[in-house]
């Protein structure tokens, strides 16, 4: 049986490749060996020279949010900007709440 292809993401390169999915195998960028993320099957790389969008990303990635699809057919809120993973980090420090939790919010109470 064929694996559906997801997105693996290099945030050092600020590249996305679309692989099949195996868990069993970590992926390494071809640029600079290092271990790639698995971004997941929703995901849309911005242009590589958008150093804000990829900082955004980063900050998304290493809170372990990802972009898998849900029922519904996508990923949900995700942040597009600093500003917006700014407010959001506020909150969960402010409130307890996790941050993977607080950055998938569409509003900030």
């Amino acid at each position: 049986m064929a694996h559906a292809k997801t997105s693996y993401v290099c945030l050092s390169c600020r590249v996305s490749y679309k692989q099949p999915y195996d868990r069993t195998r970590q992926r390494v960028c071809p640029s600079c060996a290092e271990p790639m993320i698995h971004a997941g099957s929703a995901f849309a790389a911005p242009r590589q020279r958008d150093v804000a969008a990829w900082r955004t990303l980063t900050a998304l990635f290493n809170a372990g949010v990802g972009f898998r699809k849900s029922c519904c057919g996508g990923p949900g809120y995700r942040p597009r900007t600093l500003r917006e993973v700014r407010e959001r980090m506020t909150h969960a420090r402010r409130s307890g709440e996790p941050v993977a939790k607080a950055l998938t919010r569409r509003d900030v109470p």
